[in-house]
């Protein structure tokens, strides 16, 4: 048994990672503000003995009186509102926060992954986006505190980890989707859906011709696991995505086809640097790791509808 440690631990990809860990049989401490995350997602892993949940704001400096093994450093928010809602907080969330779990990871001597994204590429100008493209992002921009607060998360990781010998591992996220992700989060996924659901009309930024890749929750999580668990050598960065490449429009025309929603299709003009093409290279993820994405975006939205019908029940 291991005692882990899991920042934005009640966020959608957080309580995922809490419940697959304790299934392993670990101690798992969730520590979150629920700025983003809720306590509806880890309902069913509160009663469990192994399971302790912290509200805490990491950036604050953190102070444990026990050890832990492994720390999966999760906790900003993810999507343009939410980030975009209080930018300086969003900054201060990726750089004071890493600092302050790499601070724990030197202390404790524990291996610590940082859950970076693919905006560190920007609207990229090379395509598929591999590990070794610097991207292209405006530093000055309204999703900068996000994108540029990533790309220094993941600088202060490898200055740690040069410096002070610090285990570090770092995983580079593409679009992922799936149960729990907050109704109003405002991601392309939970939108279409929602809206199809509610009979409202699905908008649709710019012509739809823009691209994504969206990996099921499920496959994510197993790629963090399998990164967590690599040789000390292999500290990244590494995409982890599916490679599946579908435009925006082709994604709102499944979640009506699924839903069997009569809504049509509203346009909006892009936000600013919106990229306008997204898909991961995952060569070096299956050469270190053997992992790849095992379910399609049908099934993966099958799981997603189902769980938002759910929701929308029960009242929200």
């Amino acid at each position: 048994m291991k005692t882990i440690l899991v920042t934005g631990g009640a966020g959608f990809l957080g309580s995922f990672l809490c419940e697959r860990l304790l299934g392993e049989g670990h101690h798992v401490v969730c520590l979150d503000n629920l700025q983003t995350g809720s306590l509806r997602n880890i309902d069913t892993l509160l009663p469990n003995g192994r399971f302790t949940f912290m509200p805490h704001d990491i950036v604050q400096p953190v102070y444990l009186n026990f050890a832990v093994d492994e720390i999966y450093h999760l906790a900003c928010p993810a999507s343009p509102p939410q980030y975009q809602a209080d930018p300086i907080r969003t900054l201060k969330t990726s750089v004071l926060g890493s600092m302050n779990m790499l601070g724990l990871a030197k202390q404790w001597n524990a291996r610590i992954m940082l859950a970076s994204t693919s905006e560190v590429y920007g609207d990229p100008l090379v395509h598929p986006q591999s590990e070794s493209y610097h991207g292209n992002v405006n530093p000055t921009g309204p999703r900068a505190c996000y994108d540029e607060g990533k790309r220094c998360a993941e600088t202060l990781f490898f200055d740690y980890y040069r410096q002070h010998g610090v285990r570090i591992k770092v995983v580079r996220i593409f679009n992922t989707y799936g149960p729990r992700m907050h109704e109003q989060d405002g991601r392309v996924v939970s939108n279409f859906i929602t809206q199809a659901l509610k009979g409202h009309n699905l908008t649709v930024y710019g012509d739809g011709s823009q691209t994504r890749s969206f990996c099921y929750v499920d496959d994510l999580i197993e790629g963090f696991i399998r990164m967590m668990h690599s040789p000390d050598d292999f500290v990244g960065p590494l995409n982890l995505g599916n490679p599946g490449e579908f435009t925006v429009q082709a994604l709102a025309d499944k979640v009506i086809r699924q839903t069997g929603s009569t809504s049509q299709i509203t346009r909006k003009p892009l936000p600013k640097d919106d990229p306008a093409r997204r898909r991961p290279d995952i060569t070096l993820a299956g050469e270190k790791l053997g992992w790849k994405p095992t379910v399609p975006l049908e099934e993966g939205l099958k799981r997603t509808i189902a769980y938002f019908q759910t929701l929308l029940k029960e009242g929200g």
